[in-house]
C-alpha cells in the first residue's frame, strides 16, 4: 500500500461509516483545519461497506458505533478480516469507558468522542503513521523468513548432497560394468539406461546446489550447458498448460559465472509462466550477433562487438507501457505476493557481466526479455575412445567406503580387473585390518567418512608407516584439506562420481609411481 503524505502531499483515504451526514462533515473539516488532506467516502450500510473496502482502498476506516442499519463492531471485525494492520478509530458519541476498552480489545486502533475531538487529528496521524511502520516491520520480518528458509534450503541440500551422490554413483559404477557384456544388446541397453538416470540425477543434485549456494566465480559458460542445467531445474514447474521449448544453443559461449545466470533465466522462465495462466509457449533461446555503437542507450557502456543474445519469450498476456517504464524500479511489482526485486537482482547480474537487457511487450501478445552478453567461441572438446584399461598384476589394495553399495561395487571393479582387494567399511576399520593384513600397496579411500574422516584415516597410517599410494574420492565441491599432513609418494584426488575407466586409470598410474 502506498500510504499517504498527511503533510500535504498524497491525500488520506478515509472511509466513514456513519449514517449522519453533518456529524461526518464536522469531523472532516476538523481534520483539514489541522492540515490533513483527505478523500472521504462515507457509508451507512454493511453492503456500501464492503464495497467501499474494496472499490474505494482506503487508508483508514472512522466508525460511529451505532448505526440504524449497521453496527461499528461489525465494521471491525469485517475489516480485521481482510487487514490486520488498517488503521480503525471509532468516533462516537455514545461511548463510556468500558465500552471504549471493549472496542481497544476487540482491534480498533484509537476511539474519540464527537463532542471531544481536540485530539482527532493527532491519532488519526498516529494511527496511520503506527500502520505504516507494521506493515513496513511486516515485510521485513517476511523477508528475513525467506531469507532464512532459503539458507536452511541450501543447509538442506547441502546435507543430502552427500548421500544423493553416495546413491546414484553406484549406478554409475554398475553401468560402467555392465558395459562388459556389450555384445549382449539387451545388456547393453539396460548399462545406457542405467547410466542416464544416475548421470541425469548428478546433474540435477549439483545444479541446486550450484543454484543454492550461489558462489561467485568467473568461469567459461557455455550456453548449451547453461540451458540443459535450466531444464533439469524446471523440470516439475511447468504447468500442463504451458509449452517449454529450449534451443540447443551448440557452440556459444562467454566468460562470467554459471550460478548468477542461471538464476536470472530461471526467474525470467518462473515470471513468464505467471504471466500465462490460461497457458502459452515459453521459450528459452539464443543466437549469436553483432552490436554497433547506435544499440546503446545514454545510460549504458557502449561495447560494439560480438555478443550472445539469450531470450525469454513467452505468449502471456504482457505488460501496459506504465508497467514497462516502472519494470526495474526496486520494490515495484505487479504480484500479490512478489518483493519487486526479482528483475531488479537480473538486471544487476546482466550488467555485472558488461552486458544489456532489452524488453519489449504487448498487452495480449506476450513479452519477450533479451539479455546481451559479450561473446566468445568455445570450442568443442573431443571425446576419443582411449585404449582398454590397464589391467593390476595382483597388487594389495585396501578400499575403504562406508556406503555398502559403493563399496561391493569398488572392490567387485577393483577384484574384475586383477587387484587383491581388501575392504573396509570405516577408517577405524581399515587401521584395524592392518594388524591382521599388513599394509596394501595401494589405498583407495572416500575423504567423506563419518567419524574418522578420510584425510584422518591417512594421517594414521602414515604413522605406521605406510609407504604405498593413496586416491582419495572427494566431491567437486568438498576437496580434502590435505594441509599439515606428512608427504605421501603418491597422492591423487579423484571428483565423485568417478568413472570405472577413469578409476581404473588412476590405479594403475598410482601402483607404478610407487612400485
Amino acid at each position: 500500500m502506498n500510504m499517504p503524505d498527511l503533510g500535504g502531499g498524497m491525500p488520506l483515504r478515509i472511509l466513514f461509516v456513519e449514517d449522519v451526514p453533518t456529524d461526518a462533515e464536522l469531523t472532516i473539516d476538523e481534520l483539514r483545519e489541522d492540515g490533513i488532506a483527505c478523500e472521504v467516502c462515507r457509508v451507512d450500510t454493511e453492503a456500501s461497506y464492503l464495497e467501499a473496502l474494496d472499490a474505494f482502498g482506503p487508508d483508514i476506516v472512522l466508525s460511529d458505533l451505532g448505526l440504524p442499519a449497521f453496527n461499528g463492531y461489525r465494521a471491525l471485525q469485517i475489516l480485521r478480516e481482510r487487514d490486520a494492520l488498517m488503521p480503525f478509530v471509532f468516533v462516537s458519541g455514545t461511548m463510556g469507558e468500558e465500552v471504549a476498552v471493549e472496542a481497544l480489545r476487540q482491534g480498533a486502533t484509537d476511539y474519540i468522542l464527537k463532542h471531544n475531538t481536540v485530539r482527532l487529528a493527532a491519532a488519526v496521524r498516529r494511527a496511520v503513521h503506527e500502520a505504516e511502520e507494521q506493515r513496513a516491520r511486516k515485510h521485513a520480518e517476511d523477508e528475513l523468513i525467506r531469507a532464512q528458509r532459503f539458507e536452511s534450503l541450501a543447509l538442506l541440500a547441502g546435507g543430502l548432497s552427500h548421500d544423493l551422490r553416495n546413491l546414484l554413483q553406484p549406478l554409475l559404477l554398475a553401468a560402467d560394468t555392465l558395459n562388459d557384456y556389450a555384445d549382449d544388446a539387451r545388456l547393453a541397453r539396460l548399462a545406457t539406461l542405467v547410466r542416464g538416470c544416475g548421470q541425469r540425477g548428478l546433474d540435477m543434485v549439483s545444479s541446486m546446489l550450484s543454484f543454492a549456494r550461489g558462489a561467485r566465480r568467473t568461469e567459461q559458460v557455455r550456453v548449451d550447458t547453461l540451458f540443459q542445467a535450466l531444464g533439469l531445474l524446471l523440470q516439475g514447474s511447468v504447468p500442463r498448460t504451458v509449452t517449454l521449448h529450449v534451443d540447443e544453443a551448440t557452440g556459444l559461449g562467454f566468460e562470467g559465472n554459471h550460478t548468477e545466470l542461471q538464476q536470472c533465466l530461471l526467474n525470467l522462465s518462473l515470471n513468464a509462466m505467471q504471466a500465462m495462466p490460461e497457458g502459452g509457449h515459453l521459450t528459452v533461446g539464443a543466437r549469436a550477433c553483432v552490436l554497433a555503437q547506435d544499440f546503446f542507450c545514454a545510460d549504458e557502456s557502449a561495447v560494439p562487438g560480438e555478443y550472445v543474445c539469450l531470450t525469454v519469450a513467452d505468449t502471456g498476456i504482457g505488460m501496459t507501457p506504465d508497467v514497462r517504464d516502472h519494470l526495474f524500479q526496486p520494490f515495484f511489482t505487479t504480484k500479490e505476493n512478489g518483493t519487486g526485486l526479482g528483475l531488479v537482482s537480473c538486471l544487476r547480474i546482466i550488467d555485472s557481466h558488461g552486458g544489456v537487457m532489452r524488453v519489449a511487450s504487448t498487452p495480449g501478445a506476450g513479452t519477450r526479455f533479451e539479455l546481451y552478453l559479450p561473446i566468445c567461441a568455445v570450442g568443442a572438446v573431443a571425446e576419443t575412445p582411449g585404449a582398454t584399461a590397464p589391467r593390476g598384476r595382483g597388487e594389495r589394495v585396501l578400499v575403504v567406503e562406508e556406503e555398502a553399495a559403493q563399496l561391493s561395487l569398488l572392490t567387485g571393479v577393483l577384484d574384475g580387473s586383477g587387484y587383491d582387494v581388501h575392504a573396509s567399511q570405516s577408517g577405524a576399520e581399515a587401521l584395524q585390518s592392518l594388524q591382521s593384513d599388513g599394509l596394501p600397496q595401494l589405498v583407495v579411500m572416500d575423504a567423506d567418512l563419518s567419524l574418522l574422516t578420510g584425510v584422518r584415516t591417512l594421517a594414521a597410517l602414515l604413522a605406521q608407516d605406510y609407504l604405498g599410494a593413496v586416491l582419495l574420492l572427494a566431491r567437486p565441491d568438498a576437496p580434502p584439506d590435505l594441509e599439515g599432513l606428512p608427504p605421501v609418494r603418491h597422492l591423487a584426488v579423484l571428483v565423485k562420481p568417478i568413472e570405472v575407466d577413469a578409476l581404473l586409470r588412476a590405479t594403475r598410474r598410482a601402483l607404478d609411481a610407487v612400485l
